[in-house]
């Protein structure tokens, strides 16, 4: 396969740069204009071309069959490729992408500290003075120095790319390959009518929400009985925490609170609107997204912005402001986003889910046979787990004693104590005293006392990381830790990172934190067993999905699941093909039970 490395440059203004709009917006806009692009062929020189003219002579230069494309944020040179020159090349290559995932999302990731990093050589900064300017603007002299300033852009990504690519995983380069075409050749449309007929019930919904309450100034919402009452009208446990100050529990309504920061993307909008309205805000995020749908699909197809490698543990993300991995699915209006989303014409969406593929991680790592054992047979673990919390035998458990089986497998498998499982429950609606909380949670731990050993087998590897070891742990010690790389290594050879880990000595014993940009993070067994159970289904999820993009385009991933894109006649077979590619268990997985379920509809969210 050939290569060429580009860069292009663009017009920017004030009120028109990236910085104040979406990529999707910016490249789709009126206003965009190419000032030039440079390409380089393989090891050749940069070339330099200025103007849209110049610009499809070289591109017209490159046979685009037979070529990867390498560019530093490829999502944004890519898209100017695919939508305004039509250009679809052999595979695309990210130098961004590949910093996040070789070294960690702590760090900046731009070309100028990637550069640095590397020490191949200084971004420049004439950009800067490209401000304002339309290609006529410029002067002969300035439009020489641009051309210099993206000839050497390009030049850096270039020996960016050949110092990465030695190391870098080659499953890895795919899925980024397969992550950018969900953006940069979109396939999926969004239904204008249900968007704006969601947009005006929404408006409806916070106007009435606020005079039935009675709301006609935010300080009525500053009470935080009242505001807890009303979030309790709407279903919803007021969030609480425990007081630095006074060692009580409290409510959890402080701007910074996490949980309170939860609730502005609630699945009701009712809820995101009180929550709005207390702080300040005239638009909830479901206004502001449905809105940006309703934008983007007036301009065309919809790009999905899926951001590689964007957690600690190497998942996927969401960006450019409408991020897809958290669309709601149930509340009062329903999932009309997710509805919203829809096949071309002659096509269908097929969505299939891992199921409680991290609990399944979990069970096999720690060599839980009979949990793996259950799973593999298909049984109701968490009515398994109920009828040991309640006493009583699987067919007696009741569906609410069922909900606090399912909370208890999902929640305290990475060493929850009983007071935050209490919290967790509370939230959910489930009060329980907290002798109760804490009788469940030593149920869990006995019955599943080798998860509980995993526990400890990962706090000792961050005590030997801090002291600079490496080892070994888990189910026949599959999971190794590298003190020369200061985190633990992945399947996909790529690793979580925890720089500068470090133990100090408090009144409960020695604390572990590691370095982040905002500050330190502690770190322990179950948090470190958190960590590995969502990079390893991370790295089962991105093997299928390559398996499924063989056959159908994968048009989206959220979590543990995979979307793709089929023609009508192949929706029954295709499904089929899809069911089986997410049951397949990996070579490095041997043991390790995986189901999925899936749907089939015109829209994506009809398949769930």
């Amino acid at each position: 396969m050939n290569l060429v490395t580009l860069d292009f440059e663009t017009y920017y203004a004030q009120d028109f740069s990236l910085s104040k709009i979406t990529t999707e917006e910016y490249i789709r806009d009126r206003r965009f204009e190419v000032i030039g692009l440079g390409l380089k062929h393989g090891p050749n020189s940069t070339e330099w071309a200025q103007g849209d003219k110049q610009v499809k002579e070289l591109l017209g230069s490159v046979d685009f069959a037979k070529t990867g494309v390498i560019a530093h944020n490829t999502a944004f040179d890519g898209a100017i490729l695919s939508w305004r020159y039509g250009v679809k090349p052999k595979a695309w290559f990210d130098t961004m992408c590949m910093g996040r995932a070789l070294h960690g999302t702590e760090h900046s990731v731009s070309l100028k500290a990637m550069s640095e990093r590397y020490g191949i050589g200084a971004k420049g900064n004439e950009v800067i003075m490209a401000k304002g300017k339309r290609l006529v603007d410029f002067t002969t002299q300035e439009i020489r120095d641009y051309a210099r300033y993206c000839i050497n852009d390009v030049e850096l990504t270039y020996e960016l790319f050949s110092q990465m690519v030695r190391t870098f995983p080659r499953q890895e380069l795919k899925l980024i390959d397969l992550t950018l075409r969900m953006f940069i050749e979109p396939f999926l449309d969004l239904d204008t009518g249900l968007l704006e007929q969601h947009l005006e019930d929404v408006k409806d919904r916070k106007d009435k929400l606020l005079l039935d309450a009675n709301i006609t100034d935010k300080k009525d919402l500053m009470s935080n009985a009242k505001f807890a009452t009303l979030l309790e009208e709407l279903g919803v446990s007021p969030p609480r925490k425990i007081s630095p100050t006074t060692g009580k529990e409290t409510y959890a309504f402080a701007k910074s609170d996490e949980a309170f920061k939860e609730l502005q993307e609630h699945e009701d909008d009712r809820v995101q609107s009180l929550v709005a309205a207390r702080l300040g805000n005239k638009s909830t995020l479901e206004e502001t997204r449905t809105q940006r749908f309703i934008a983007i699909s007036k301009r065309g197809l919809l790009p999905v912005p899926i951001r590689y490698y964007a957690a600690h543990t190497g998942r996927w993300g969401g960006q450019d402001k409408i991020n897809l991995q958290n669309l709601p699915s149930r509340g009062a209006n329903g999932k009309k986003l997710k509805n919203s989303i829809i096949a071309p014409e002659g096509h269908s969406v097929i969505d299939a889910d891992s199921s409680q593929i991290e609990a399944r991680v979990l069970a096999w790592l720690a060599g839980q046979n009979d949990l793996t054992e259950a799973f593999a047979r298909g049984e109701d673990v968490y009515i398994k787990m109920a009828a040991q919390i309640y006493g009583c035998a699987e067919e007696e458990v009741t569906g609410a004693q069922r909900f606090i089986g399912k909370t208890t497998i999902l929640g305290a498998g990475y060493g929850m104590g009983a007071e935050k499982f209490g919290m967790q429950l509370k939230t959910f609606g489930h009060e329980v005293s907290p002798n109760e909380a804490k009788r469940i949670i030593n149920i869990y731990r006995d019955a599943n006392w080798r998860i509980s050993q995993l526990w400890r087998e990962a706090h000792h590897a961050v005590k030997q990381l801090a002291q600079g070891v490496s080892g070994r742990f888990g189910v026949s010690n599959m999971v190794s830790y590298c003190a020369e790389q200061s985190g633990i290594k992945l399947p996909s050879e790529l690793y979580i990172y925890y720089e500068d880990l470090s133990g100090y000595q408090n009144s409960q014993g020695v604390e572990y934190t590691y370095k982040v940009r905002r500050g330190r993070k502690k770190l322990y067994g179950g948090k470190v067993v958190e960590n590995v159970c969502q990079g390893i289904a991370r790295c089962i999820i991105g093997e299928q999905m390559l398996r499924i993009a063989k056959k159908y385009p994968v048009v989206l991933t959220v979590h543990d699941s995979i979307a793709c894109c089929v023609p009508d006649e192949q929706v029954d077979e295709a499904q089929r093909y899809v069911e089986g590619c997410m049951r397949w268990t990996p070579d490095w997985a041997e043991g390790l039970p995986i189901n999925c379920e899936s749907g089939k509809a015109k829209s994506y969210g009809e398949c769930e």
